[in-house]
């Protein structure tokens, strides 16, 4: 069977072996292969006639719908780079996008159109801007006239497709195909460039470790501007199976959609495994669900019990990975009740290494670098030669799987997470750098402190992370809701527990109770950072 090299082959093999199997469904419409593959060439010989060169950036700054799906793998069928935008971003947020990767074709929405009306003018390569119908329950959007802002000019998305048909340019699976912006909850977020082999090369690795087949309902729960998100596309068309595309306002939608479409497979991250864990789930769907996979962050102990409890049919699979090198690890479900706080071993066509700062391999309990070398290291991040310095390097030509008498270097991703490595070659999750906290001489994690802390059952969501301290280094605060099975305990049985369960020096300096949910980043996990700096703001430290 031929195998696909470029990312939009995986729609165009799996329409040649079954064109009429259902590829996507959103709401009642249901998008078959065959039907899939023709839009995505469709879409490619409209770019075509727009006069996009090869690799000019296409950005995509739409909810979870049809048409993102078509343009986010038709950019690439024409040659160029497309730009997921996630859909919650701000007109501002947005705009920084489209400058910062000189994007050439934006397509959106007319409602989403209207909001972005007074940042266009500024994004200076922008020449068109491909419209689709109003979403389905928006409001009709303002009139506009057929040019955007200056230069910029406006097409309709039915227009588009109904392009003369054309070959788009020439590409190989080292050309860069998809360039995805970090959240940048501090700072500007940064866009990592990932090329054709990477997404391809991910897609292969995960389908064969969660053994997703033809037959799988897969739910896209996650943004599709988020790594993860995406995957759950690259994965499905991979292995020929369908995946439900999902705009959830509430948990309890994600339950709903489980249930309705008979999802085998659900990927998400912890902050929504937790809120699913709080509600009763719908029997019918363990009798469907295959797997659940968490990434984005370690699930509390007591959240993966639950889970287990409400669909004892579905394995799970303990998942980490980083966007500059897609997925890294997992961990086997045969091996969670014997190590749940491991993050695995590498994932296939993978290697992971745990190395000292001088670039040293670590002995068995280590702690040190997690290092991940293989075809899913991406290229690098946009236009910046120094974070990219940062983050990938060389390695040393001793490093394991150089072969003396190589002379090419070669790059790997150097992840700024310290982990460790037992000696059965199974890794844990200690922190990341930027983020552990020094206290009476201490190293202590923020998911340390959190572990414990959703261990009580008192706690709904939580945050730790460090104050600058003079005589400690660093004071623990946290952040928190309590749980719903916390009953009438309140604040000082949360830190009554915090001393019977933590060593002294772990214990936090203040314990702060809100109303939940706490704030999520564009890709959905729990801002630490935005928490952190609020915290900071409020108590003038």
């Amino acid at each position: 069977m031929t195998e696909s090299t470029l990312l939009h082959e995986l729609i165009t093999l799996a329409a040649q072996r079954t064109p009429q199997a259902i590829a996507l469904t959103y709401g009642a419409a249901h998008l078959s292969y065959a039907d899939l593959s023709a839009s995505v060439q469709q879409f490619a010989s409209g770019l075509m006639d727009l006069g996009v060169a090869r690799s000019e950036r296409v950005a995509i700054y739409l909810e979870k719908r049809f048409e993102t799906v078509i343009a986010s793998f038709g950019a690439p069928a024409a040659g160029a780079v497309f730009v997921p935008v996630n859909p919650i971003l701000k007109p501002e947020q947005v705009a920084f996008i489209l400058r910062d990767c000189n994007v050439r074709v934006l397509i959106t929405s007319p409602e989403r159109l209207v909001t972005l009306k007074d940042q266009l003018g500024a994004c200076h390569d922008l020449r068109h801007v491909v419209v689709t119908d109003v979403s389905a329950g928006a409001a009709p959007a303002e009139p506009a006239a057929s040019s955007v802002a200056g230069p910029v000019a406006r097409v309709r998305w039915r227009d588009l497709l109904a392009s003369p048909a054309q070959t788009g340019h020439r590409v190989i699976d080292t050309d860069m195909v998809a360039i995805l912006y970090t959240s940048g909850s501090t700072g500007k977020p940064k866009g990592v460039v990932l090329s054709h082999r990477n997404m391809v090369a991910g897609a292969k690795s995960v389908a064969i470790y969660l053994e997703n087949r033809p037959q799988d309902t897969l739910l896209a729960a996650l943004p599709l501007s988020f790594d993860a998100g995406f995957s759950q596309l690259t994965t499905a068309f991979h292995a020929g199976a369908r995946v439900v595309l999902l705009n959830y306002l509430m948990p309890r939608d994600v339950l709903k959609a489980m249930e309705r479409e008979k999802v085998t497979g659900l990927t998400a991250v912890p902050p929504l495994y937790i809120q699913l864990a709080q509600l009763e789930w719908p029997a019918a769907i363990n009798a469907h669900l295959r797997y659940f996979a968490n990434t984005g962050g370690r699930m509390p102990r007591k959240t993966l019990a639950v889970l287990r409890q409400r669909a004892p049919s579905a394995l799970p699979f303990l998942m980490y990975g980083l966007t500059e090198a897609f997925r890294s690890t997992y961990l086997p479900p045969d091996e969670v009740d014997r190590r749940p706080d491991s993050i695995g071993k590498a994932i296939p066509n993978a290697e992971i290494l745990v190395l000292r700062e001088d670039g040293s391999l670590c002995g068995p309990d280590e702690p040190g670098e997690l290092v991940h070398r293989g075809a899913l290291v991406g290229m690098g991040y946009w236009n910046d030669a120094e974070k990219t310095a940062e983050r990938y390097k060389l390695l040393a030509s001793d490093a394991p799987g150089r072969q003396a008498g190589l002379q090419l270097p070669e790059y790997a991703v150097f992840s700024g997470d310290t982990v460790r490595m037992d000696a059965q070659g199974f890794l844990y999750f200690v922190g990341r750098r930027d983020e552990m906290m020094k206290t009476s001489g201490y190293r202590v994690s923020p998911t340390e402190v959190e572990d414990i802390l959703y261990a009580t059952q008192m706690v709904g969501e939580c945050v730790a992370f460090g104050v600058e301290h003079a005589s400690l280094g660093h004071a623990i605060h946290v952040i928190a809701t309590l749980a719903d099975t916390a009953g009438a305990r309140g604040l000082d049985d949360l830190m009554a527990e915090c001393r019977t369960r933590m060593p002294a020096y772990m214990v936090p300096a203040g314990i702060e109770l809100v109303a939940g949910p706490l704030p999520r980043n564009p890709n959905g996990k729990i801002d630490r950072k935005l928490l952190a700096t609020d915290w900071l703001a409020r108590h003038g430290a």
